[in-house]
């Protein structure tokens, strides 16, 4: 078989997740599996995840739809709010909670609930200062009242830093999300409240709230400005085969001129149609093609080697960061799990 192996360790995930709960002093784990899990496969690590995670967030209807099917029984917060009335129909359908965040969502959700006669369940998103989704913190009373008047249960209130690293900002922005959290506690008391992503949580006690919310250190990586500060490990490898090894012969390589001359090179079963770069990744010679690239060295036809060796890495030196990296790489691999 010439698929790319993405090898994929569960027992590490949920190392990583008890270290992740360990940080933020025993506070609930809202688990994000969003996007397949960083690339890592959603429903085998929310079920991994299962008596460890309090709760799972994904990206998509579509995606809480295949962990309910998958079998995760925890409350299921869905980040992308519904566009229409389809999404609400079918999310209602698998139990899914949605992310209340604008009066247009309201509406849409109004609309199908009252239509349907569903009973929905929200979390209400606020906006402090990443202006992605969520009210205006002075519409949020308006919002809650609205949301009562057409009988969403709101059970959750969040918002997310956009610069965790930067104290100044994230007190800033954790002073808001309090007085907005109360505000919407006044309408619904139960409401969990949950601020901190992997970087909130590492960042102090005062950013944890009600509960936490992780992702990037499941899988063993941290956000920039906290390289150090937790012990995960990375629990997912990614392995391409040999399909060519030979002596070079002059002229070019991939699609550019060499610009010196090669004793030995060998071509890998991996291009930018399978997650690279197409600049380049360790090793390689010249630009990569869409499922190849071209290393130095001599191996045997098939033989199984490490894509990427050092992702953190390999994501800085194309200016970019390890998620990215870890959805793309692992899209089209076979995924392979040791328990």
């Amino acid at each position: 078989m010439q698929n790319n192996v993405a090898r994929i360790s569960l027992k590490r995930i949920r190392k990583n997740a008890e270290a992740v709960k360990k940080a933020a002093g025993g506070s609930p784990l809202i688990a994000v599996v969003k996007d397949d899990g960083y690339g890592h496969g959603g429903e085998r690590v929310a079920l991994a995840l299962s008596g460890i995670a309090y709760s799972f967030a994904v990206a998509t209807v579509e995606e809480g739809a295949s962990l309910r099917v998958a079998g995760v029984a925890e409350e299921i917060l869905v980040l992308t709010p519904p566009l229409c009335e389809e999404e609400v129909l079918r999310g209602a359908y698998y139990g899914l909670t949605f992310t209340l965040s604008s009066f247009a969502v309201l509406n849409v959700i109004a609309r199908a609930a009252q239509k349907y006669q569903l009973a929905i369940s929200a979390h209400i998103a606020v906006n402090t200062g990443m202006n992605r989704y969520g009210f205006r913190p002075e519409l949020l009373a308006r919002a809650c009242k609205e949301a009562k008047e057409h009988g969403v249960f709101v059970t959750g209130v969040y918002s997310h830093l956009y610069a965790p690293e930067n104290e100044a900002a994230r007190e800033e922005q954790a002073a808001l999300f309090d007085r907005c959290a109360q505000t919407v506690q006044t309408f619904f008391p139960h409401a969990v409240r949950h601020f901190a992503a992997t970087g909130g949580v590492l960042a102090g006690e005062k950013y944890r709230f009600d509960a936490v919310r992780s992702g990037i250190a499941l899988y063993g990586y941290l956000p920039d400005g906290f390289d150090g500060m937790l012990d995960v490990k990375p629990a997912m490898k990614v392995y391409t085969h040999v399909a060519q090894s030979g002596t070079f012969t002059g002229g070019g390589v991939g699609y550019a001129k060499a610009d010196q001359p090669y004793r030995r090179l060998q071509t890998l079963r991996l291009g930018y149609g399978d997650g690279l770069f197409r600049e380049g990744t360790e090793r390689s010679v010249g630009k990569l093609c869409m499922d190849a690239y071209v290393r130095e060295g001599r191996n045997a036809l098939g033989r199984r080697l490490l894509a990427v060796k050092d992702i953190q890495a390999y994501a800085k030196a194309h200016g970019t960061i390890a998620y990215e990296v870890l959805c793309n790489l692992a899209k089209k691999a076979e995924k392979i799990y040791d328990e």
